[in-house]
């Protein structure tokens, strides 16, 4: 038995190949630059806190808030733990087991079993008594006491384990990647919305600014209808006009409440907890950062999303190991020590020990192809791994091109709606003069307030679209996580 230990030891260390291929972190070819325009920042902006560069406090702690409560991150993180636990799951499953074990039993005879002439076959003899020496005689009994260990160990000797703790170990830092992409895109969402919400309550102040003016026109409608330079009808048509513009205005402020539930639920809190706190309009003018969108290599060092499926394609290629190690015989040692005695007195004595060994060994004979297909199933995982890994390289270069060309257009239409908002501005009120001496007739004001509000409008709504990309590209670029925890992605990972 010792022999029979000692030479499956001996293979156990001096076999040592881990079956399976050896992976290597995929090259894929990208583009040397990006083909849209690039801003250049002025001031260096932190990809991992980016939504800081717009200047609102108020948006810096939804963001915060939103990272600290929303379940998407807790869940993510759940995954994380879980992750790490199953990685140690699977490289215990390469060590020794160890179970402790006592026991005590009693088992009284039968007195109808014959036992008497047993035990003096046996020359156990007897006495008047019917007792008898060595054996139990029929209604007597025997107990016992045992303590003592069990070991069992399969011997990892082509390497399934060692394939399984490798893809627990990528699965774990593909859990940490995923974590920080849920960070990423919750971060973007957070921003657009708030946004969104913004622009919801800067239309509102627009119109209401418009209606100041409109009132004013009213007055003056008023004034001139009195001394008979213009018809009474156009105090009237006037009158309308606000009407028409007050209307404007509400499906707006109903779309303000619904963005305001919409951010609650991305901070993980009850719908109506932001009414109070977001209820007055921003006064803060944003700044929109111009970045820099770096290399396309970058993103696959930054991007999250990226790097998770970079681990998603570590993983599936072990699990081809684990499968082509099953094709394999299996060792397993076993042992066992126990202390046993018919009394607790004697149990711990040396006289009590009993040892026992064994090893096995299974080999594969007959399966039906079920191991061979097995293989074929964890090869096609990882082509499909791969596949995904490609894909989402490519549509990370998208996410990246589409709104830098996007910003770059939205920023001439910026600059020209601000001539317009000026132009319009500067023409209602040399039109506004010319009414009040009755010089026009009041369409021509009123084509002049419309075109005002409505130039406010599109420049409001411009202004929160370059904000808007502006997070889009941030999201592209990988920005919003900060490394707390490791997950290093290392270019090839081998074994023999």
């Amino acid at each position: 038995m010792r022999r029979l230990l000692s030479v499956l030891l001996a293979s156990s260390l001096l076999a040592g190949c881990t079956v399976g291929p050896n992976y290597v972190a995929p090259n894929l070819p990208v583009p040397p630059a990006f083909v849209g325009p690039q801003g250049v920042s002025g001031a260096a902006v932190d990809p991992a806190r980016w939504w800081s560069a717009f200047g609102d406090p108020q948006l810096d702690a939804l963001v915060d808030r939103a990272l600290k409560g929303n379940p998407d991150i807790a869940i993510a993180a759940s995954r994380v733990r879980q992750a790490r636990m199953q990685e140690i799951v699977a490289r215990s499953a390469g060590l020794p087991s160890v179970n402790a074990a006592a026991n005590a039993s009693h088992v009284e005879f039968s007195k109808n079993a014959g036992f008497a002439s047993l035990a003096r076959a046996f020359g156990g003899g007897g006495d008047s008594a019917g007792g008898s020496q060595g054996i139990a005689l029929p209604g007597s009994g025997i107990t016992t006491f045992s303590a003592g260990f069990d070991a069992s160990w399969e011997l990892d000797l082509f390497g399934g384990v060692r394939r399984s703790t490798e893809g627990a170990r990528a699965r774990t830092d593909a859990a940490v990647w995923s974590k920080r992409d849920a960070a990423v895109t919750l971060a973007a969402e957070v921003a657009q919305a708030y946004f969104a919400l913004r622009l919801d309550q800067m239309q509102i102040a627009t119109i209401e600014q418009e209606l100041v003016r409109q009132r004013r026109a009213l007055q003056i409608a008023g004034n001139v209808a009195k001394v008979g330079l213009v018809p009474p009808i156009d105090v009237t048509r006037q009158r309308g006009s606000i009407t028409t513009t007050e209307a404007r205005a509400e499906p707006i402020r109903a779309d303000v409440a619904v963005r305001m539930h919409a951010l609650t639920i991305l901070l993980g809190e009850p719908p109506a907890t932001l009414m109070t706190e977001l209820a007055a309009s921003s006064t803060a003018a944003l700044a929109v950062p111009s970045i820099p969108a770096g290399l396309p290599s970058d993103l696959l060092r930054r991007r999250p999303d990226i790097r998770a499926a970079e681990r998603d394609l570590a993983a599936s290629t072990a699990d081809i190991g684990v499968a082509v190690a099953d094709l394999y015989p299996r060792f397993t040692l076993t042992g066992m020590a126990q202390l046993i005695s018919t009394t607790l007195g004697t149990l711990f004595q040396g006289d009590s020990l009993q040892l026992t060994g064994s090893g096995a060994a299974q080999f594969p004979l007959l399966d039906w192809g079920r191991r061979k297909s097995t293989v074929k199933i964890r090869e096609e995982d990882r082509e499909q791994a791969y596949q995904r890994y490609r894909a989402t390289v490519l549509q990370a270069l998208r996410d990246v091109e589409d709104p830098l060309i996007q910003i770059d257009a939205e920023r001439r239409r910026n600059a020209a709606l601000q001539r317009a908002v000026v132009d319009a501005e500067s023409s209602a009120k040399s039109t506004e003069s010319q009414y009040r001496t009755g010089f026009i007739a009041q369409d021509a004001l009123l084509n002049a307030e419309t075109q005002v509000l409505s130039a406010r409008e599109q420049l409001v709504a411009s202004d929160a679209q370059l904000r808007q990309l502006t997070a889009a590209l941030f999201k592209a670029l990988g920005g919003g996580w900060e490394a707390g925890e490791g997950a290093a992605v290392p270019a090839s990972t081998s074994s023999s």
